[in-house]
């Protein structure tokens, strides 16, 4: 969906005909008009995914994982049972050991070469962009199972920008999530940029400011609501999100304990040099964790311990890689982050690696830290009201919404730029697929 002045959101799906699509965001798959079809909501996210539908003229979140209202965009391959396993069950058999590759974040992926690379999986060849299309086939069935509909057609939320810096990567993103839902079985499949999904759930009346901070992207929308109308005024995104925040605090805090910036002495003469950063970069990005595993790797930082006087670091690295801890890693920051944020002093627990090894993260260390990435969603959010040809003095709430929006370090930076807005918490994790579900109900309701 383009954002332009005077798009009604309430009425959106009217402008897209069945015939065509709005800018490649209404795809048909069968070719036919949908009629009737029943219409599934997906907030498919970074960190979470959540489902919902009109049901009786509300909108309703259905329960992807036992009563709760979202299922982590997690997959666990697990290779001794021959089985794939979702969300909890999947990071709970990849901390218990199993022997399996996990995955998540793999919406990031999306517009990049990564995700067309066959990969051997199991007993097959797959391409990340199939490994997410069963992902979201595995989200139809249940959704199905939990309502006894058949979701033929999906409304899907969709990052303003999934590539704020390459418009390349961008639209290649875009064909790539919309390859992901055919193969998933959908017949159809439409896109709402994921503020705009959320400014139709918020309730209220005035101009507002939709801060959407996720896993992944940070995506603004302003609106203007009365009644029953949600009038769209300007959208704008930006590519950075939580598990950007988790790599810089794993970067900092965490990788130096690995062997970030340590010497490894010269294989042939005197001097040294440091350990190559690229590795720790990948390490430190919960999408590519999955795939710095390998016996060649370990052989290679097992050199690295030789060949350097401080041997303890490598000795730790080599083991994450070879015991496949990387993503015990990830979780270990991001819960360092989450509280952290709630408290004074955290400790990054990291006895998984080593017993009592752990690092401090106080909450001065996490505003300290995240602060560049802070101005740089507050610079996004002055592009959004210069695309709207408004001032902040012309806002009169700003909703947060999305889990990285709870941060105190974007709500103080927003709320620095916005003196004489409202600053509100929506339902953070469930605004957007609330919005989904109310443009499904529009969608079949005309």
């Amino acid at each position: 969906m383009n954002c332009a002045k005077g798009i009604i959101a309430r009425a959106w799906v009217n402008r897209i005909a069945c015939t065509g699509s709005d800018g490649g965001v209404n795809v048909m798959f069968c070719g036919e008009c949908e009629g009737d079809m029943a219409t599934l909501g997906i907030d498919f996210g970074t960190s979470n995914t959540a489902a919902g539908w009109m049901r009786d003229g509300v909108p309703m979140v259905i329960p992807l994982e036992g009563e709760s209202a979202t299922l982590p965009t997690a997959v666990f391959l697990d290779f001794g049972a021959k089985q794939t396993l979702y969300g909890k069950a999947a990071a709970r058999a990849m901390m218990d050991g199993e022997d399996g590759r996990f995955m998540r974040a793999l919406k990031s992926v999306l517009g990049t070469p990564l995700a067309h690379e066959r990969r051997q999986f199991m007993a097959e060849k797959l391409t990340l962009i199939e490994v997410i299309a069963r992902f979201l086939s595995e989200i139809k069935a249940r959704a199905e199972a939990a309502t006894g509909e058949t979701f033929d057609a999906a409304i899907s939320g969709r990052p303003v920008r999934f590539h704020s810096a390459d418009a390349a990567r961008d639209a290649q993103a875009l064909v790539d999530l919309t390859k992901a839902y055919e193969l998933a079985g959908f017949g159809s499949v439409s896109f709402l940029p994921e503020p705009e999904a959320a400014a139709l759930s918020v309730t209220g009346e005035g101009r507002i400011l939709i801060v959407d901070i996720g896993g992944g992207t940070s995506d603004f929308t302003i609106c203007d609501k009365a009644g029953l109308e949600t009038r769209v005024i300007a959208s704008e995104g930006l590519r950075l999100g939580g598990t950007d925040f988790d790599k810089q605090i794993s970067l900092s805090h965490i990788m130096p304990l690995l062997g970030l910036n340590t010497q490894i002495g010269n294989e042939f003469g005197g001097g040294s040099h440091a350990a190559p950063r690229g590795l720790y970069n990948d390490l430190a990005s919960w999408e590519k964790i999955t795939f710095v595993y390998g016996d060649k790797m370990v052989r290679e930082v097992r050199r690295w311990e030789r060949m350097a006087k401080d041997k303890v670091p490598f000795a730790r690295l080599a083991d994450v890689l070879d015991m496949h801890l990387g993503h015990d890693v990830a979780y270990a920051v991001e819960a360092g982050k989450i509280t952290a944020n709630g408290a004074s002093e955290a400790l990054i627990d990291l006895s998984v690696v080593e017993k009592g090894l752990g690092v401090g993260l106080s909450n001065g260390d996490l505003m300290t830290q995240l602060f560049p990435s802070a101005q740089e969603i507050a610079q996004c959010a002055a592009a959004t009201l210069k695309a709207a040809d408004m001032t902040p003095d012309d806002i009169d709430r700003v909703v947060f919404v999305g889990g990285s929006s709870l941060l105190g370090v974007i709500q103080q930076r927003i709320g620095v730029m916005f003196p004489n807005a409202k600053l509100e918490t929506s339902e953070v994790f469930t605004a957007v697929v609330d919005g989904l579900a109310i443009a499904a109900g529009q969608r079949v309701g005309g």
